[in-house]
């Protein structure tokens, strides 16, 4: 009795390994989830690529902005800028700003800081900090002016599939346009 069960159960499993219906679901059950990641890996990081070109533009926006300045800028005006960056590039807040003047002497070859100010947890640039930035900023002619804006934003990635919250900075200059330099109230 106990080989006649055995043979029956061997029978059904072998009738049982050659059926194929039902296995497209059991195929879709193992490929879908994967297939679902996927899109979502993709639209994450198309989402990543998009966020970092608003922020860029947006950053290129306040710096456009900030070169057609002819008066002084102070506090109000930083905190404003601060605030349409942070409209332009759709951030959630904690966002920062920092711009400076900087003016090039060519006899020493090296940048020196008019003014420079900041809006967020950043802090303002001196001119020992920007002392060598001749690989960073474009090749200017002796006591030439260019305004430099910096930004900062943070990316937090829409689904959870290996993409991690991560920083977006932008660094951007751009020459005064009506006027020799754009000045600090309290540079005049």
């Amino acid at each position: 009795m106990y080989l006649h069960r055995l043979h029956r159960l061997r029978r059904f499993l072998k009738g049982f390994a050659r059926r194929d219906d039902g296995t497209i679901a059991i195929e879709a059950m193992i490929i879908l989830p994967m297939m679902f990641w996927a899109f979502l890996s993709v639209f994450s990081i198309f989402d990543s690529y998009r966020t970092y070109t608003i922020n860029q533009k947006a950053a290129f926006t306040i710096g456009d902005a900030i070169s057609r300045e002819t008066a002084p800028l102070d506090l109000a005006y930083l905190t404003g800028a601060l605030g349409m960056f942070e409209y332009l590039s759709q951030s959630q807040g904690n966002s920062r700003l920092r711009v400076t003047s900087l003016v090039y002497d060519a006899g020493q070859d090296r940048f020196y800081a008019d003014w420079s100010q900041a809006a967020g947890a950043i802090f303002a640039l001196t001119s020992d900090d920007v002392r060598n930035w001749t690989d960073r900023l474009p090749v200017m002619p002796d006591n030439e002016r260019v305004i430099l804006v910096e930004t900062w934003s943070t990316y937090d990635p829409p689904f959870a599939t290996g993409l991690e919250q991560r920083e977006i900075k932008n660094f951007v200059f751009t020459r005064p346009r009506f006027a020799p330099r754009v000045c600090w109230i309290q540079c005049l």
